[in-house]
């Protein structure tokens, strides 16, 4: 059996998923849990403050014991007190990342439900605990290395009018239901772009849209391909 993961972009990966809904980290608090995440996986014990100081580019030990406070309380970290360099993540990539449907890389249809969780066993690889993946109906990204079959790993969207055009999304469309392509904003409306010349341009009013997640990478498995 051969898997392959195709990563979209290597500066979004960050930890691993969870069942449970994660409080959002604010950005000087996912930098710090990036660079945990990253140095923890490499040397196999937590740093110390004045690392993680110059890691920040802080000259202050609080600012990095007041991010540590609130990815403590947010779920993300914890340790022992009173002993040094004890800082262990909270959540594993064991479980995988939580499957939750379908996307149609065709037109938009409604996607089928399925009320049992299921996971994508991608052990090895770190993710954010908000990701989640999606198997790909259709063959409208074949351009974009996306075929019918795989699984697409998707970020849920924080702020969807920062959205940079060519960004590939799962978008819901009003009234059609849900799609994978590119996302292009036009004053007042919306173009889901394919990347395959055999399907038309999806146009709709910005409001009829919900961008649901961005891209983060694609997860193939060669064996289950007949």
């Amino acid at each position: 059996m051969v898997q392959v993961f195709l990563w979209s972009d290597p500066s979004l990966l960050a930890t691993a998923p969870n069942t449970k809904p994660m409080e959002r980290l604010t950005e000087v608090q996912q930098q710090l849990y990036d660079w945990l995440t990253s140095y923890i996986k490499e040397y196999q014990h937590s740093p110390s403050i004045r690392q993680m100081m110059k890691a920040m580019g802080l000259k202050s030990p609080a600012p990095i014991q007041s991010r540590l406070e609130h990815l403590r309380t947010k779920g993300y970290i914890d340790w022992t007190e009173g002993k040094a360099r004890t800082i262990r993540l909270l959540h594993s990539i064991a479980q995988g990342v939580p499957i939750k449907g379908e996307v149609f890389a065709g037109g938009a249809l409604e996607p089928a439900t399925d009320d049992d969780t299921s996971y994508l066993d991608i052990a090895g690889l770190q993710l954010r605990p908000q990701d989640y993946a999606l198997r790909v109906t259709g063959d409208s990204m074949i351009e974009a290395m996306i075929a019918d079959g795989d699984f697409v790993i998707m970020r849920p969207v924080q702020e969807p009018d920062r959205l940079k055009d060519g960004t590939i999304v799962a978008a819901r469309v009003e009234g059609l239901g849900n799609t994978l392509k590119y996302f292009y904003r036009d004053q007042d409306r919306v173009l889901l772009k394919p990347g395959n010349s055999k399907y038309d341009v999806i146009e709709e009013p910005v409001e009829r849209v919900t961008v649901q997640g961005v891209l983060v990478g694609v997860w193939r498995d060669y064996g289950s391909l007949k």
